[in-house]
């Protein structure tokens, strides 16, 4: 076998992030477990974060729902888009959820670097995968733009290769044939699951189930307003 730039990186890359995520997410949870939190920055500035935060977990959820339908069923959609017309609904709405993931990751971007309490809660790493999504997100909606039928090429090509990738036998030439621009969002998938553990979106492996099914909690203020003191013990009566 010739060891190429293209082994390297869809034969060999693609188990070292998968790795590094399952041991640094167990870790990270036995050692720091209340670090499981997305140490949202809404009490600090609540307006801007609403306006970007919304279509971007919209968008993002529409678009990797795809993503992720394509994968487990290749042959159902290739059917569904042999019609030409339900091959272009795909396609534009495939598009539209990307361009609204975008736009609200670009406003999340600018407010998280132009105000000042939020940038001051900002580490290294919440820059790094605001980095990475933007160049995630532009190059999906990039390749949407200027590679037709996507859907398409990715049931055909894509997903026998993730597949392969699953069941540890990576078929590197399914890809080799691919334009850089797809092969660069490819690694930058792997990129992102790589340093997942390490930020703050570790909390999506995180879900309060047990809240649905404890029971509820009611809380009564018996007090009156104007009978709470800040300072000093209570009035006792003579």
């Amino acid at each position: 076998m010739v060891f190429t730039i293209d082994t390297l990186l869809f034969q060999v890359l693609p188990y070292v992030p998968v790795a590094l995520f399952i041991i640094e997410a167990i870790r990270r949870y036995r050692q720091r477990p209340f670090s499981y939190s997305s140490l949202s920055s809404q009490f600090l500035e609540g307006d801007r974060l609403f306006i970007g935060s919304v279509p971007w977990h919209y968008g993002i959820l529409f678009v990797l729902g795809g993503h992720l339908f394509a994968f487990l069923f290749p042959r159902e959609l290739i059917a569904f888009g042999s019609v030409p017309w339900r091959l272009l609904i795909l396609e534009v709405t495939a598009l539209i959820g990307g361009l609204v993931s975008l736009i609200g990751l670009v406003e999340l971007t600018i407010r998280r670097l132009t105000r000042d309490r939020i940038r001051a809660v900002t580490n290294v790493m919440d820059l790094v995968v605001l980095g990475v999504l933007l160049t995630q997100v532009g190059l999906g909606v990039y390749i949407a733009l200027t590679m037709r039928w996507g859907s398409m090429w990715f049931a055909t090509i894509m997903a026998p290769y993730l597949k392969s990738v699953v069941l540890l036998q990576p078929n590197v030439d399914l890809v080799s044939v691919l334009p850089w621009v797809i092969k660069l969002h490819i690694v930058g998938a792997y990129v992102f699951l790589a340093i997942l553990p390490y930020s703050r979106l570790v909390h999506m492996l995180v879900w309060p189930v047990h809240y649905l099914f404890r029971r509820p909690q009611v809380v009564i203020w018996n007090a009156e307003p104007g009978s709470l003191r800040s300072t000093g013990e209570p009035e006792r009566g003579g």
